[in-house]
């Protein structure tokens, strides 16, 4: 059988009405005139066969019906609202602030960030970059990831990715000089970051030849420049083993030598306490984690 339902317009007023003990109050929260509210009310009446609310001096009051009415439609009014709400995040676009190094963006974070919008289309990942400190950063964010090991008080620290540095170049670079020993380096250029000076050097000592001087050096002011120099072929660069993963997968780059290696970034991610419990933001590091297992694993 077809449900009774009386009008559904009528239902909202009765009930606004009562919860606020007032036509005018219930006519503001639903935008429409007073009139309109007392209208609405009198034909639910109507429809029932009785009255619902009672004059007290200037006042509305409800009656022993109207109060037990009013306790079954606002639970159902509830759990209608609830239901639209659920089904409203299905498709409604949720925003994730993340603030990450520039380098660890460009080299490793953006080529890979595709699989989590994939795995979460109703989420929009908004990313900006930087290495300032947590604790100084102006901008919002829900998760910021850093590679130097920090303690901000509020945030929960999670480390989810380690690497390690040596040399890489383009296989080009090989093909036209090739590499046998630490002593053929000094027939190449070796490719320098204006922020990570003595990292060359401090390999060379670690081979046992810190006196090793090279044929040629290129200087850069930031290391994704580096890195790029090194793919185009223009000499060999000191690479993180994490940010050059994929290059070293599709053949871009390749390591002249096993070690040593030297130590590098521990990546952690960054999450403020009252962001801890969203399910977005546990999804993304979740998903970080699971990238990094992936890395260690291919390593």
């Amino acid at each position: 059988m077809p449900r009774r339902l009386p009008p559904l317009n009528a239902l909202r007023a009765f009930e606004a009405a009562a919860r606020l003990e007032s036509i005018s109050g219930a006519a503001d929260e639903l935008c429409v005139t007073h009139g309109a509210v007392s209208r609405q009310v009198g034909q639910l009446e109507e429809w029932l066969g009785h009255a619902l609310f009672e004059r007290v001096g200037r006042r509305i009051a409800l009656t022993e019906a109207g109060r037990l009415y009013q306790s079954e439609v606002a639970a159902a009014l509830d759990r209608i609202a609830l239901a639209t709400d659920e089904q409203l995040n299905l498709t409604r676009q949720q925003v994730i602030r993340v603030n990450a190094p520039t380098t660890f963006a460009l080299r490793w974070l953006l080529p890979q960030l595709s699989s989590f919008q994939l795995a979460n289309p109703a989420v929009k990942v908004r990313l900006t970059t930087s290495d300032e400190p947590i604790e100084k950063l102006r901008e919002e964010f829900d998760i910021a990831i850093r590679g130097n090991a920090q303690k901000p008080a509020g945030f929960v620290v999670n480390e989810f990715l380690s690497e390690v540095r040596l040399p890489v170049c383009s296989p080009r670079v090989l093909e036209a000089n090739p590499i046998r020993s630490v002593e053929d380096l000094a027939h190449h250029t070796l490719l320098h970051t204006a922020t990570y000076p003595g990292l060359w050097a401090e390999w060379l000592a670690a081979c046992g030849s810190p006196q090793l001087a090279s044929g040629n050096s290129l200087q850069l002011d930031h290391f994704y420049l580096t890195l790029q120099a090194a793919i185009d072929g223009l000499g060999i660069a000191m690479g993180p083993t994490a940010l050059v993963a994929l290059d070293i997968e599709e053949g871009r780059l390749v390591f002249p030598f096993d070690g040593p290696a030297l130590p590098a970034w521990r990546y952690s991610s960054y999450v403020p306490n009252a962001r801890l419990e969203d399910p977005i933001i546990k999804a993304f590091v979740s998903w970080l984690h699971t990238l990094a297992s992936q890395f260690s694993r291919s390593a």
